[in-house]
C-alpha cells in the first residue's frame, strides 16, 4: 500500500536524504529525522525556509502534487520586513513580474502571528526601527524561491518563511522535526 508522510521540516535542514555539498561539514538532511525507506520529497522547501513538506513512494501522487499543471495550492506563513500597504498586497494578489516572467496571481491576507508558532534556532534579525509582519500567502505554482522574490519585489523582503499547507494537508500542530502518516488524497 503506497505510503504518504507530513514532516515538518526545521529551519537550516536540506530537503533531501544526502549532503553533496562541499562544506566540509556534513549539514542535517531528512535523514537525521525520518528513516523509511522508500520515500522520497514530493517538492522542495530551501534549506533556509521551514514547514510543511510531503514524502511519498507513490510516483503517481509525486506528479500530482509538483507538475504545474495541477497547480496544487501552497499556503505560506511569512514574516516580512515593514507594514505592507495595500497597493504592496494588490501587486502580490495580482501577480508580479520577476526576472523568469510573471507569477500567477496569489491569495493573501494579513494575520496575525500563527497559533503555535515555534521559535526559530537562530532567530531572524530584529530591527527597532523597522517593523515586521505576517501574511499568509496561497500559491499555485513553486518557483525557486518564488515567495521570497515575491515579497522583495514589492518592497519587503521575507525574514521567515514557514510552508502552512500544500492541497489538502496542512501542518495542523506538527511540531519541527517530526513527522506523521497522511492519508492519500482523492483524485483530482
Amino acid at each position: 500500500m503506497p505510503r504518504t508522510i507530513l514532516f515538518n521540516k526545521p529551519f537550516d535542514v536540506l530537503p533531501q536524504f544526502t549532503d553533496r555539498g562541499t562544506e566540509g561539514t556534513p549539514r542535517r538532511t531528512l535523514s537525521d529525522f525520518i528513516a523509511l525507506p522508500g520515500v522520497y520529497p514530493a517538492g522542495r522547501l530551501d534549506r533556509d525556509s521551514e514547514g510543511l513538506m510531503i514524502l511519498t513512494d507513490d510516483g503517481r501522487l509525486q506528479a500530482r502534487i509538483t507538475h504545474p499543471r495541477h497547480k496544487w495550492p501552497k499556503t505560506y506563513w511569512v514574516q516580512v520586513e515593514g507594514l505592507p500597504d495595500a497597493a504592496a498586497l494588490d501587486a502580490l494578489r495580482q501577480g508580479v513580474t520577476l526576472k523568469d516572467g510573471p507569477t500567477r496571481p496569489a491569495r493573501l491576507r494579513r494575520i496575525d502571528a500563527p497559533p503555535g508558532l515555534w521559535d526559530r534556532n537562530p532567530p531572524i534579525r530584529q530591527r527597532k526601527s523597522v517593523p515586521d509582519c505576517w501574511i499568509e500567502l496561497q500559491i499555485t505554482e513553486g518557483r525557486n524561491r518564488q515567495v521570497r522574490r515575491m515579497t522583495a519585489h514589492v518592497g519587503h523582503p521575507t525574514l521567515r518563511l514557514i510552508r502552512a499547507a500544500i492541497g489538502p494537508w496542512r501542518l495542523d500542530g506538527l511540531t519541527p522535526g517530526n513527522w506523521r502518516d497522511a492519508p492519500k488524497p482523492g483524485p483530482g
